[in-house]
């Protein structure tokens, strides 16, 4: 959709006018005519000193003359100008002679033209007249110390909003980053396995998208494939280079003969995506009339296979570095392993079970313990204690994605 620049001039908290180069009012914003109490039929096409003259009652006033300065800056040196706080009265609207009193906090900046001259001029402007009122009354403070508390008041106005713009934009770009996270993970297969649970888990403080991926695909033979994986690093950066290293994954580990194969598919595939060497792997294929789990890694953190006595077996014969961690292509090791009845199948990313303060096998023993000691339960119930025995069911300082089949 293309921007409304009009439409965003408009609905600016700030107050602003857009002046020519011999400042004459050619636009002003709706929070301009709140804070000053005019229309624009009162204002555009007026010279804005017309518009705002100097008090004559306050034989001190030097509104006119000090914005006369500030813009006149502007137009020489085609740089923004920031004047002090500013006592400027304006006339009170159908009360011919009167004026009220106003403080106001002043930017007035230039828009250049692509050589570089002054073609209008931004005159922005914040009302504190209310905060330096309270200020002096009493009469505790002199009128330059209230003069800088009121500036610092300004610009503490300006940060809020503009944190608050901060926050919807970011709230904006989370959503968007959501949509296309969920778009990215979709495994329409996972639907035909009630027997798989699988949680993801972004970083705490993260847009709430991330590197690590699962995937579940269903392939001949009753035979069906599962994947986990993590690309290093955070955000959507990461989360764009994992959608394409687990569709590539996805399509190779449908032709390819055999997980091993089809990893160094994806290693060959990863050399030419910006971002994804370094980045690990995991991918098994489950023979289920055989009973047998047919397994390769990348450097990944080794699955588990829980029997149904509650004995773990660590999937780690089958382990080669990352993706891209080799020079020159070589064959990925593969090896299978079969299954009793009621056993689990747990694969998972590194988030799951590293620390900072922990060696990488007390994690892992860990995981270990807490399968045996939940085996009774099933995928999805073992899923969530998984995660509360581990202590990131909230999260954690870095990605996690966990699946859980049961055999």
């Amino acid at each position: 959709m293309t921007l409304d620049y009009a439409a965003l001039f408009a609905a600016t908290p700030s107050p602003y006018l857009v002046l020519d180069r011999h400042f004459v009012i050619r636009d002003v914003n709706h929070a301009y005519l709140q804070a000053t109490l005019r229309t624009r039929e009162d204002l555009v096409g007026r010279y804005v000193f017309d518009a705002f003259p100097d008090n004559p009652a306050d034989p001190d006033a030097d509104g006119v003359s000090n914005l006369a300065i500030s813009l006149h800056r502007v137009l020489a040196s085609g740089k923004p100008d920031s004047l002090a706080l500013q006592r400027y009265d304006i006339p009170l609207v159908g009360r011919p002679g009167e004026f009220e009193k106003r403080w106001w906090s002043t930017i007035n900046a230039p828009v250049l033209t692509p050589q570089g001259a002054v073609a209008w001029i931004i005159h922005r402007v914040e009302d504190v007249t209310a905060f330096v009122e309270i200020r002096h009354v009493g009469g505790t403070l002199s009128e330059r110390d209230v003069g800088m508390e009121a500036e610092l008041y300004a610009r503490a106005r300006e940060l809020q909003r503009l944190n608050e713009e901060l926050r919807q934009a970011h709230s904006r770009e989370r959503q968007v980053a959501l949509t296309l996270q969920e778009a990215m993970l979709h495994a329409p297969d996972l639907i035909k396995h009630q027997d798989i649970a699988v949680r993801y888990l972004p970083a705490v403080g993260s847009l709430n998208v991330c590197g690590d991926w699962y995937d579940i695909v269903d392939l001949p033979d009753g035979r069906f494939a599962v994947a986990v994986g993590d690309v290093v690093g955070h955000g959507l950066e990461a989360a764009a280079v994992m959608g394409m290293l687990r569709s590539a994954l996805s399509a190779a580990v449908r032709t390819a003969e055999g997980p091993a194969k089809a990893l160094e598919v994806l290693g060959l595939y990863a050399r030419s995506v910006e971002g994804a060497l370094a980045a690990t792997a995991a991918q098994v294929v489950i023979d289920t009339s055989r009973r047998l789990i047919t397994y390769s890694s990348a450097g990944h953190p080794p699955p588990v296979l829980l029997s149904a006595d509650g004995t773990c077996h660590l999937l780690d014969q089958a382990t080669d570095p990352p993706l891209g961690a080799r020079p020159e292509h070589v064959p990925r090791p593969e090896t299978s392993r079969s299954y009793t009845r009621n056993a689990t199948l747990v694969l998972y990313t590194d988030g799951l079970i590293e620390r900072r303060d922990e060696d990488i096998d007390t994690g892992i023993t860990h995981l270990t313990d807490t399968l045996t000691r939940y085996r009774v339960l099933g995928a999805e119930r073992l899923a969530d204690a998984v995660l509360a025995q581990l202590g990131v069911s909230g999260g954690s300082r870095d990605d996690i994605a966990l699946v859980i089949v049961r055999l």
